[in-house]
Order: structure tokens, then C-alpha cells, then sequence
């Protein structure tokens, strides 16, 4: 299996300076190739694939020298990111969702780029250095160590101009411990996750707890300063999802959770007023890492369909229609009486034994 392992940058002066013409050149690419595809279609009707563009590389190097500042696969990875964005349009449209089209980048968008292989591009070394081709070696803080065999290298930069590198290395799974317990987990807003066993996370809500600070700089109109605010919020929430997803999978053998469609409840606006609160919760984030952690961790995980999990009893499964404000679930059929989210996440432990064959 693939793990990432990231870590901040402290790159000299001149290094800074190599960086930063490496994403300028990147991006430069980035917006031909975009160009390019979007010219031939508007005239001819007609596609570039992943290859025609690779195999452009040399015409563009002869014509632009300043392209010899970046390593030669990972201008290659700049047309695999256009092959991507453009597979991505085009699955939106066949599934019906409304596409953007792929943007070109201004100054400063392009924040990083990738050396797809290690075959002598970057190099871990000690003293706490990396080599980077056409960079050249990095002090780098290797606040944990890695495992595994070294795959990919990806150099970015953050809107607050810290520089990271991130190791995506192959592992061995490290099973733990057999565990008998199961759980179903139905994340909410009132409550961050309930799980059904009883045991509850509290929302944090970081974002909402930045609104006073991230108002200010606003008003003062200090981009570094707001950029500063979403940076520490984004990284407490990585934090959160990364510890609650540990605790989950090292006490869990089995979990269930819900295979919700988040980024469809914002862009279609299922809940215009609760869309900044679902965004601050930031579910996706702490389900993938249970995803990924219970992999690793040799433990049983299912995303289950959502639906009818509100609405059934977790008793007798007789199903009614609740309102986002009752938090209350009373059965009329045989009386029982449950906090409206522990229902769910009863339903959701027993649709996820049922998919594996098992009764609960």
C-alpha cells in the first residue's frame, strides 16, 4: 500500500529563488498545454492525449531555454496533471454534474510539482538534507521517520510561502491485535460522531473559532495574514481527523460509516444554510483517514449506502420521516426512545454486517 509522509522545507535563499522558477516554468506548461488542447477542440474538434503533449516537451525546450531549470519528468507530470483535469471534466459531464472546465493557472497558482520516480531525481541524506535535481540539497526537518521503498517526490508551497516535500513511499501493511468490537459511525453536525456503541466525538468547529481573527485581517486587507488563519485551520483539522482516526481503528476491528456524497451536499446546496458548517466539519478528511488507517491496520472498514439510516428504527426498522431539528427518535411502532444520531449509526453497524453477510 501507498503512505505519505510530509515534512517542512528550509531552503536558502537561492534555493527559494531555484524553487520558485521551478513552479513558474511548471506553470508556464501547465497553461500551453491547457491552450493547446483547448485550441485543437474549439478548431478542429478533435483531442490531444497524454502522449502528443509529452512528446512536445522538446519543441518547447528548444524554443523556451528556461525550461532547463526543471527536471525532465517532472515536466512529464505536468502534462499527466492536464491528462488528469481534463479525465475529471469529462466524468463530471457523463455523470451529469455541472463541469468546470479546466482553469488556467495566474502568477502564484501553481504550488507544486513532482519527481514521479526515484531513479536518482531526490535522495534522502543524512544531516537532515533532501536532493532535489535542479535544486539541489534541501535542510529538511524529518520530524518521523519513514518506511517503506521511496516512490514519488512532490515540492510545494503553501499561500504563507512555507515550502514542504512530500514522500510517497510503498509499505508493507503492520496488522494490529485482532479486535471482536464493531462500530458504525454517523458523523453530524451537533455532534461531530456518534458512534454506535454510545461513545460520541465533539465538533470542534476550528473554522468558526477563526471567524473573529480571520475578520480582522480581512477588514485590514492583509492577504498573508488571512492566508495565515486558513493555514492553521486546515492544519488543526489534518490533526483532529489523523488522531480521532487513530483512536477509532487501534479499538475497532470492524467499521461502518455512511458513503456520503459531500461535495455534492455543497455544490448542489442540499443545505444552503448549513454549507460552511459541513465544510468546517470537514468529514471527508476523518473518514479517509479511517480508510486508510484501517487498511494499514489490517481492520475491516464499509461505506454503506446512506439512505433510509435517519429514518428507520434501529429496534424493529419501521421507517418514518424526521425534520433536521427533531433529535429525538421515537419509534411508533414499538416505542423506543434514542437520540436521533445513535439510531443512525445502529443502522449504519447493521447495513454494513448485512453487506459483509453477517447478521447483528
Amino acid at each position: 500500500m501507498q503512505k505519505a509522509y510530509k515534512y517542512r522545507l528550509y531552503p536558502s535563499a537561492s534555493q527559494k529563488s531555484a524553487l520558485l522558477s521551478v513552479l513558474e516554468e511548471c506553470r508556464w506548461l501547465y497553461n500551453t498545454f491547457l491552450a493547446e488542447r483547448k485550441a485543437l477542440w474549439e478548431q478542429e474538434q478533435k483531442s490531444l492525449g497524454l502522449y502528443d503533449q509529452i512528446n512536445t516537451i522538446k519543441e518547447f525546450r528548444a524554443k523556451r531555454p528556461s525550461l532547463a531549470l526543471v527536471y525532465s519528468q517532472t515536466m512529464q507530470n505536468v502534462a499527466v496533471r492536464i491528462d488528469l483535469a481534463f479525465k475529471a471534466f469529462f466524468r463530471r459531464v457523463r455523470l451529469g454534474e455541472t463541469p468546470g472546465y479546466p482553469r488556467f493557472k495566474g502568477a502564484g497558482q501553481y504550488h507544486s510539482f513532482t519527481y514521479p520516480q526515484n531513479n536518482g531525481a531526490f535522495k534522502v541524506l543524512e544531516g537532515g538534507l533532501v536532493r532535489l535535481s535542479k535544486v539541489g540539497d534541501v535542510k529538511c526537518k524529518y520530524h518521523r521517520p519513514f518506511e517503506g521503498t521511496l516512490k514519488t517526490c512532490t515540492v510545494s508551497r503553501t499561500q504563507t510561502g512555507k515550502w514542504f516535500v512530500s514522500f510517497s513511499c510503498e509499505v508493507e501493511p503492520s496488522p494490529l491485535s485482532p479486535s471482536e468490537l464493531e462500530v458504525g459511525i454517523d458523523v453530524g453536525l451537533t455532534t461531530f460522531a456518534t458512534f454506535s456503541d454510545g461513545s460520541t466525538i465533539q465538533n470542534p468547529r476550528f473554522f468558526k473559532r477563526e471567524q473573529k481573527a480571520l475578520a480582522r485581517a480581512q477588514r485590514s486587507k492583509r492577504k498573508k495574514v488571512s492566508a495565515r488563519v486558513h493555514e492553521r485551520v486546515v492544519n488543526k483539522r489534518k490533526n483532529f481527523a489523523h488522531q480521532e482516526a487513530k483512536r477509532v481503528v487501534d479499538k475497532y476491528g470492524f467499521v461502518s460509516v455512511e458513503d456520503l456524497n459531500i461535495k455534492n451536499m455543497l455544490v448542489r446546496g442540499t443545505f444552503p444554510r448549513l454549507s460552511k458548517s459541513i465544510a468546517d466539519a470537514a468529514w471527508g478528511s476523518f473518514l479517509t483517514c479511517v480508510s486508510h488507517k484501517a487498511e494499514n491496520a489490517g481492520r475491516a472498514f464499509v461505506r454503506v449506502n446512506p439512505a433510509y439510516t435517519t429514518q428507520d428504527c434501529s429496534e424493529c426498522g419501521t421507517r418514518q420521516v424526521l425534520k433536521l431539528s427533531d433529535r429525538t427518535y421515537v419509534c411508533g411502532a414499538c416505542g423506543l426512545s434514542i437520540n436521533r444520531d445513535l439510531n443512525a449509526a445502529r443502522n449504519i453497524l447493521r447495513v454494513g454486517l448485512h453487506s459483509l453477510g453477517v447478521s447483528s
